[in-house]
């Protein structure tokens, strides 16, 4: 029977709040521009909210090295967790941001009631399973703690990655599984869920755990070597390029786009990430 999944807090909606509120200091809608954007002379500067690995990356190399002519210039907040860029762009503070998946950004709308919309599918990063205990799949000892993202969209991913390397079965009929649509455990695991960026805090006690690919390369992971199990390709959902729905027309972030999927940006995925820990989702 699978066991109940402890909650353990390590960032509050409060903090969330207080940062989104430094960054809406920020914000800018003069010019007849959306909020986030403003101009600069003869360029447009989009205020664009990101995390770190590989996010923040991929956008300095897009600030320094394919903007030239194109009138545009990047203003980047680096945000460490999932849930202030979301209140960010609602707030105006950000004209865009890129952190999120299509499963992940469906259940923040639904949730929020957010008026998003993704305008750019840019590159994956498969989740993986790591453990400091275990070399292998079958060395992870049974009984042993488990630990997974706690927002729900995560959650579902983990554990259906879980299920992927045989470890649990989950019933078919649930699209968002948790703990208790697992419905084989033999190796007795128990689950806990923390906020997605402590996950990997959580290594040295912890039997195993399931790292999105961001924070697997914040804490300094090589996914495709270190990971026990990586989702398939075709299983990681893409992250995207997300604004405003009312924004979405607008000609700077339409440009913005096609950058983030040009045939150049794709050859600095390609080389940058050569062992395939981040892949490029066009």
């Amino acid at each position: 029977m699978p066991s109940a999944i402890s909650r353990r807090a390590f960032a509050t909606g409060a903090l969330a709040t207080a940062v989104a509120a430094t960054l809406a200091a920020c914000g800018s809608d003069s010019d007849g521009q959306p909020k986030g954007i403003k101009k600069d002379g003869d360029t447009v500067v989009i205020s664009i909210g990101a995390t770190p690995q590989p996010h923040v990356t991929m956008l300095t190399h897009i600030k320094d090295n394919l903007l030239s002519g194109t009138g545009i210039k990047l203003d980047i907040k680096e945000i460490n967790d999932y849930t202030t860029p979301n209140i960010s762009l609602k707030d105006g503070s950000i004209a865009a941001n890129f952190f999120q998946t299509p499963n992940y950004l469906k259940q923040q709308i639904e949730e929020h009631g957010y008026d998003f919309v993704a305008i750019a599918d840019v590159h994956v990063e498969p989740m993986g399973i790591y453990s400091k205990k275990a070399t292998t799949l079958e060395e992870i000892p049974d009984g042993g703690q488990i630990v997974l993202n706690n927002d729900p969209a995560n959650t579902a991913r983990g554990l259906k990655l879980l299920e992927a390397a045989k470890l649990i079965t989950l019933d078919p009929a649930a699209a968002l599984p948790t703990d208790s649509d697992v419905t084989s455990n033999p190796h007795n695991f128990t689950f806990t869920t923390v906020d997605g960026a402590q996950v990997a805090n959580t290594m040295q006690d912890a039997a195993a755990v399931v790292l999105n690919g961001n924070y697997a390369l914040d804490a300094g992971l090589k996914p495709a070597v270190d990971a026990l199990r990586l989702e398939s390709v075709e299983a990681a959902p893409a992250n995207q390029l997300v604004v405003r729905s009312e924004d979405k027309d607008n000609d700077s972030l339409k440009k913005l786009a096609e950058i983030m999927n040009s045939a150049d940006f794709k050859s600095y995925i390609e080389s940058t990430w050569a062992d395939g820990s981040v892949l490029p989702a066009f």
